[in-house]
Order: C-alpha cells, then sequence, then structure tokens
C-alpha cells in the first residue's frame, strides 16, 4: 500500500483520452489522488468505480473561462492542498492558413491558448497561498518549429511557450515552479481526431498538402512520456522545459541552431538600427529574467 505521506494531488485537464487519460491511469494506480475534468465526466466511470474517491471529476470546457475559475476553486475546495496542476486539454486543425475558416481559428485558440492561459492564472492564487506547487503545460516540439499546413498548431504552441517563459520568472518567488511539457510525435489518437481541410486549388500538391501522420512517424510512446512527466514532477527541482523523445531532440536542435545562425549573422545589421549608432553609445539592452 502506498504511504499517504509519498502522495501527491493533481488536476489534470483533458482527461477524456490520450495523454490526459493514461496520465489519469498512471497516477491512480500510484496511489495519487487526481482531479480530473473534461467535458463528459461518464468516460472516467471506469476509473472511478477502480479507484472511488482518490478520483474526482468534473465537466469542464477550457473555451469557458468563468468555469476554469470555478471548476479550479471548486477542486481546491474539495480537495485541499493540490500539488500539480496539468493544462493538458487541446486538439489540431490541419490545413493551408488560407484555407481556415474564422471560426476554426478562434476556437481553436480559444481551446489551445487562451484556455491554457486562464488554467494558469486560475490556479496561481491558489499555489500561492499553499506557498508552491507545479505548473505542468503540454506543448509540443511544434512550439520550437514549425510544418506547412500546421500554421493554427503552431501559433497555440509558440504562443504558450512565449507566455510560460514570462510567468515562470514572475510565479518562482512564491514557490511556484513551471514545466512546458515538448514531446515529438506521440503515439495517440491525437492526429486521427485532428480536423484535416482539403487543400484549395491553389495549394495542391504543394508544402501545405501534407499526408496523415503515418505509423512508422508516431515514435514516441505516451506510456513513457507520462512516465517521464511524473519523475519530472517527483524530482523536486523540474526544468523549464521537458522534451520528450529522439524526434523532438533531433528536431529542435536543428530548428534552434539554424536560427541562432540566421539571427548572429545580423549583428552588425541589428546594431546600425541603435539609437546612436554612430557615436556607439547605444540604448542599454532590457534584462532578460531567464539570465538572472
Amino acid at each position: 500500500m502506498t504511504d499517504i505521506s509519498d502522495t501527491k494531488t493533481w488536476f489534470v485537464t483533458g482527461a477524456s483520452r490520450g495523454m490526459g487519460r493514461e496520465l489519469v491511469e498512471q497516477l491512480l494506480e500510484r496511489g495519487d489522488r487526481v482531479a480530473a475534468t473534461l467535458r463528459r465526466t461518464g468516460q472516467l466511470d471506469d476509473l472511478a468505480r477502480r479507484h472511488g474517491d482518490r478520483l474526482w471529476r468534473h465537466a469542464l470546457d477550457v473555451t469557458d473561462t468563468v468555469a476554469v475559475r470555478d471548476v479550479v476553486d471548486a477542486a481546491f475546495a474539495a480537495l485541499g492542498r493540490i500539488d500539480v496542476v496539468v493544462s493538458n486539454a487541446g486538439y489540431g486543425v490541419f490545413a493551408a492558413a488560407e484555407d481556415l475558416r474564422d471560426e476554426q481559428i478562434e476556437q481553436m485558440i480559444a481551446t489551445n491558448l487562451t484556455g491554457s492561459i486562464q488554467l494558469a492564472r486560475a490556479a496561481i492564487p491558489h499555489l500561492r497561498d499553499q506557498r508552491g506547487g507545479l505548473l505542468m503545460q503540454m506543448s509540443s516540439m511544434g512550439g520550437q518549429l514549425t510544418f506547412p499546413g500546421f500554421s493554427l498548431y503552431h501559433v497555440t504552441k509558440w504562443g504558450i511557450e512565449g507566455f510560460y517563459d514570462s510567468l515562470s520568472a514572475e510565479v518562482e518567488p512564491f514557490g511556484i515552479r513551471t514545466t512546458l511539457i515538448e514531446p515529438g510525435v506521440v503515439r495517440t489518437g491525437f492526429f486521427d481526431a485532428a480536423t484535416r481541410i482539403t487543400p484549395s486549388d491553389p495549394y495542391r500538391g504543394g508544402p501545405a498538402d501534407r499526408a496523415p501522420v503515418s505509423a512508422d512517424e508516431m515514435i514516441v510512446s505516451p506510456e513513457r512520456v507520462v512516465a517521464a512527466i511524473l519523475r519530472t514532477a517527483d524530482s523536486g527541482d523540474p526544468p523549464r522545459r521537458l522534451v520528450l523523445g529522439s524526434d523532438a531532440w533531433t528536431l529542435m536542435t536543428g530548428a534552434l541552431t539554424a536560427r541562432l545562425a540566421e539571427i548572429s549573422a545580423q549583428r552588425d545589421n541589428a546594431a546600425g538600427a541603435d539609437h546612436s549608432a554612430d557615436s556607439g553609445a547605444g540604448i542599454s539592452c532590457p534584462r532578460s529574467p531567464a539570465a538572472s
């Protein structure tokens, strides 16, 4: 039997399938308590029968900001301390940018980006009051690199990465840590569930006319991703970014190296835009919190 002193309490969004479901299952199996949110709570009936009151469930649409705040408040009230908050809810829409409908853009940003931001904002006062905790945000290698046809997905992942980079420096003085989870292509139903828009004539046969991801490309194990998430939460010193999958490491390091080379080559040209470029008395650069 698990010693209660060794257990954690988690809050997880998007718990119905894929990585969210796998995370909830592994947490419950090891004896932790979980506040799981999803659109239809009945999808976790089997886990509720097996694990009883260690699973707290609540319906939640993360695009409803008022509901996000209410459910977070209810979870902390019901469970007391929550050690780890995992923002996992999200989905994909893959298409050439021009072919996207306005409502698709609005709904995906509301789910993947705004919903994640509002979840963090709702949890922070509780974590601060309890003098610490961990915010874990499901991102992707797609938060550091791009593929044609995935522009809207990249908007949400690059956006949430920027938000968390800034947020981490703001909340660390309160004992709150943050981790962006950046897996490669995971063997889940994510791509099967994603909306794919047939390219319009100008894009047919071009870079945005992508074939579905094949099983051979899905090299990352969801079980091992979740196991790594658990180890990170237990470590006491979680990294701000958790890269998972050899594909993620290879593609991200390649993209970042190329980007750095492009920026480095522009040093002299960049300095030419300084206010006092001729005198050398340029305006001092703002301090980077991440470097302090």
